[in-house]
């Protein structure tokens, strides 16, 4: 009886070390993950209009964005992005602008792009993970600068206000193999997106915060 309680002991201690050998090693949160740009790709198609449905960000807990629009431009070997949002607690939901200009470093992969602008630190890689050109698309934004952690987003996106649940989904069960976070994966509201044009009481105004101070979607850091 001791011999087979002996026994049993052994195997399961056995069976805990072969688990802790398989364990994933602890990622690199300064790197940027290992990502495999989608062959056959064809940028041109990307280009256009486009809806932000989900919006990601690692350095973010709640969704501070909406009413997010993204137009897609390319010329040779760039592509360059000009969107426009607003702050869900902004009162008169004034809409902002921003923009990013990406080259692409490797022409047979062109789903792969990396910024151009000296405004964004560090290397700011974008990939596009999937994409059917008419409907939806899926990006990933990772930016590295050194001896900080990197900064990850990812955009669903949508070339209509809405996006079937089943899509999105589908997209969002890619994310996850880049360290995603879902459970940090928000809606974003493009309802009622037009500047608020009624008169606003001065004390609402007056607790309105200064654009200047908040976080820019592309980025680390405040503007």
């Amino acid at each position: 009886m001791k011999i087979l309680v002996s026994l049993l002991t052994f195997l399961i201690l056995l069976n805990s070390y072969s688990c802790q050998g398989r364990r994933k090693r602890p990622e690199d949160k300064t790197k940027c993950p290992k990502v495999k740009a989608i062959r056959n790709f064809d940028l041109e198609k990307m280009m256009g209009d486009w809806y932000v449905i989900e919006y990601y960000a690692s350095s973010e807990e709640a969704l501070s964005y909406r009413c997010m629009h993204a137009e897609f431009s390319m010329s040779t070997l760039q592509v360059t992005m000009n969107f426009t949002y607003s702050f869900t607690d902004d009162p008169i939901n004034e809409q902002l602008l921003g923009n990013i200009t990406w080259t692409i470093p490797d022409p047979a992969q062109p789903a792969h792009w990396t910024h151009s602008e000296d405004t964004y630190e560090g290397i700011y890689n974008t990939y596009v993970l999937d994409s059917d050109y008419t409907s939806w698309s899926l990006l990933l934004h990772c930016a590295e600068k050194s001896k900080v952690p990197r900064y990850l987003s990812s955009f669903i996106m949508s070339r209509e206000p809405v996006l079937g649940r089943n899509v999105i989904s589908y997209l969002k069960d890619k994310l996850p193999r880049y360290d995603i976070d879902l459970h940090y994966m928000f809606e974003m509201n493009q309802v009622d997106c037009s500047v608020v044009d009624e008169v606003i009481p001065p004390s609402v105004l007056v607790n309105r915060l200064p654009v200047s101070t908040r976080r820019h979607p592309m980025k680390h850091n405040h503007i």
